[in-house]
């Protein structure tokens, strides 16, 4: 998998280093070079890239403001010789943050974080699509439709399947794997043990969610991420 990427600094050397650095790393797809953030919106507003190199203290528009106005599918790396911007970068959702003067295997790691994430984006594009998946289980690859799933049980190297035509599939696989690559909000971790297909649930009882005679726990951990779920969909 390749990702489209373009550097945004109004430091002419730094441009030419993280150029090597893109140009030598095998599923990046330089698309350009900026030298200030007016410059790349001008281009980039039609011509979208997967990834952005952005440095942050810039005249005109700061990478921060720029970082604000991007597509959200358009992930950044912050690049910055100014360490006490990291706050401000993370409160914009970037990928990574990098300390200037940037060594190539700090770059390859940022890189590598940005290409995890979008190997984990287009699946769930795919799922979000498609609506169904194929899992392993006895020896042979098993179709489910997302649609049928009430809710799954982590249950150790394995999680069960449980379907709403009465089904239970049972597949070697990682819960926080599958958390990864089920579409939200509708999918939702309630406890290290369950995800549950929210719009399936029949009511909330005492704060666990029911199905049937089946009452899944919603801990602690959990619990913040589901009452937004349950206020967004709640009539009062």
């Amino acid at each position: 998998m390749n990702i489209t990427c373009a550097i945004i600094d109004d430091e002419p050397l730094a441009i030419e280093l993280l150029k090597s650095y893109a140009e030598k790393t095998p599923f990046l797809e330089l698309q350009g070079s900026y030298g200030s953030a007016i410059e790349a919106m001008k281009v980039l507003r039609d011509n979208p890239v997967d990834l952005l190199f952005l440095d942050i203290q810039m005249p005109e528009l700061s990478g921060i403001e720029f970082a604000r106005i991007v597509p959200k599918t358009t992930k950044i790396i912050f690049t910055t010789a100014f360490q006490q911007y990291a706050l401000d970068g993370y409160k914009v959702k970037a990928l990574d943050y990098l300390l200037k003067p940037i060594a190539y295997e700090d770059f390859l790691a940022a890189a590598n974080k940005a290409l995890e994430w979008f190997r984990v984006f287009r699946k769930q594009e795919t799922y979000m699509r498609d609506r169904f998946i194929f899992v392993k289980s006895d020896y042979k690859l098993v179709r489910i439709d997302l649609d049928n799933i009430l809710y799954v049980e982590g249950l150790k190297d394995y999680v069960r399947f449980y379907l709403d035509d009465g089904r239970k599939i049972m597949s070697l696989m990682n819960m926080k794997k599958l958390e990864e690559f089920l579409p939200r909000p509708e999918f939702q971790r309630t406890h290290r043990s369950y995800i549950v297909h929210m719009s399936k649930a029949e009511s909330i009882d005492r704060f666990r969610i029911v199905f049937g005679k089946e009452f899944i726990p919603v801990s602690e951990s959990y619990k913040d991420n589901v009452q937004q779920y349950l206020d967004a969909h709640t009539l009062a």
